[in-house]
C-alpha cells in the first residue's frame, strides 16, 4: 500500500492496543481511505496501520483528536523509503538526558543563571550562537575537572544505543553532531558506536574555563551543513537520513531529512517538524524505519 501509519509508545509502559487500532482504523476510514491488516512491529509498543488514499492535514488532526489522552506516537509517511542511510542525532536532551551546559552550570553554582538561557535559545526565542557565547563567559574561571563529574554522571537516554547498533549492523553511517562540546560529544560517541561526532571546544587554559567557545560555532545552519556533507560523501540525498532532535537549532536538519524527527521536542519544533517522538524512547526511529522489535541489534 502507498502509506503507513506507526504508532508507538514507551517500552517502559506499553499503550497500544486493539482498542487504539479500531480507533485508528475507524479514522482512515472514516477519511476514505482503504486500510490494509495492522502490523505488530512490537507488541502493545509498536505497530503499522498501511492504508491507501491521500493524505491531508485533517487527516493527522483527526488521529490526534481520536487517541487524544493517550501516551501514543502518531507519524504518517510513505510506505516506500522508509529504511535509511544516515542517521544524525542531536546529543542533549536526545541522546542524552540533560543539557550538559546546563549541568556544568548547576555544578559551578551558578545554574540559576545559565539555564533560563538554555531554555529561552532551545525554544527558538534568541540567538542560539549568542546564547551560547553568553553562557560559556559564565563559566570563567570554574575548574575544568567539572567535565569529569559531567563524564560520571551523565544518563544515556533510553533506546540510544540500539537505534545506533541496529543502523549501523545494517550500514548505515551513525554520526553525533551537536552544539555542545567535543569534550563530551567524543565520550558519548564512543560509548554508543557512532562513526563520527561534531561538536564545539570548550576552551581550557591552566585547568580552568576560559570562558569562550572555539570558533566558528556549531549551531542550527551548521547542523544542516552536516547532513548536506555526509549526504555527498555517501553519494545519497537528505532523504535517506534519518535525523533527530529536540531544540530550534535542529529544525533545519529535521526538515531536510527525509525522516526528521523531534523528540520530545520544544513546542515550535514539535510543530514544524513532520516526525514528532514524544512518548516513545529513540527505539521508536527504528520502527519508524518498519524495524521489528525482535530485528534490533542486542
Amino acid at each position: 500500500m502507498q502509506h503507513v501509519l506507526t504508532l508507538t509508545s514507551n517500552p517502559a509502559s506499553p499503550a497500544l492496543d486493539a482498542s487504539v487500532v479500531e480507533r485508528a482504523e475507524d479514522v482512515l476510514r472514516t477519511a476514505g481511505l482503504t486500510v490494509g491488516a495492522a502490523d505488530w512491529l512490537d507488541p502493545d509498543t509498536a505497530l503499522d496501520l498501511p492504508f491507501d488514499g491521500t493524505v491531508s492535514e485533517s487527516l493527522s488532526v483527526a488521529l490526534h483528536e481520536a487517541l487524544a489522552g493517550l501516551a501514543v506516537d502518531i507519524n504518517i509517511q510513505a510506505a516506500e523509503g522508509r529504511r535509511k542511510r544516515l542517521l544524525i542525532a542531536d546529543m542533549d536532551s536526545t541522546v542524552i538526558t540533560s543539557e550538559s551546559l546546563d549541568d556544568l552550570a548547576a555544578y559551578a553554582g551558578i545554574g540559576d543563571k545559565i539555564a533560563p538561557i538554555t531554555a529561552r535559545a532551545m525554544r527558538g526565542e534568541i540567538d542560539f550562537e549568542g546564547a551560547l557565547k553568553a553562557r560559556v563567559a559564565m563559566l570563567a574561571g570554574h575548574p575544568a575537572s567539572l567535565l569529569d563529574r559531567l563524564l560520571k554522571e551523565v544518563e544515556i537516554t533510553p533506546g540510544a544505543r540500539t537505534l545506533v547498533a541496529t543502523m549501523k549492523r545494517d550500514g548505515a553511517y551513525t554520526a553525533l553532531v551537536s552544539g555542545g562540546f567535543t569534550s563530551l560529544t567524543g565520550p558519548v560517541r564512543e560509548r554508543l558506536g557512532f562513526h563520527t561526532d561534531r561538536a564545539n571546544t570548550l576552551n581550557v587554559t591552566g585547568g580552568a574555563f576560559t570562558g569562550t567557545v572555539g570558533e566558528p560555532i556549531l549551531g542550527r545552519d551548521a547542523k544542516l551543513v552536516a547532513l548536506n556533507e555526509f549526504c555527498a560523501e555517501l553519494g545519497i540525498g537528505p532523504g535517506d537520513a534519518v535525523t533527530v532532535g529536540d531544540g530550534a537549532n535542529d529544525l533545519a536538519m529535521l526538515q531536510a531529512a527525509g525522516t526528521g524527527v523531534a523528540f520530545r521536542g520544544k513546542p515550535a519544533v514539535r510543530e514544524a517538524a513532520r516526525f514528532r517522538i514524544d512518548h516513545g524512547d529513540l527505539s521508536a526511529l527504528l520502527h519508524l524505519q518498519g524495524y521489528r522489535r525482535a530485528d534490533f541489534a542486542p
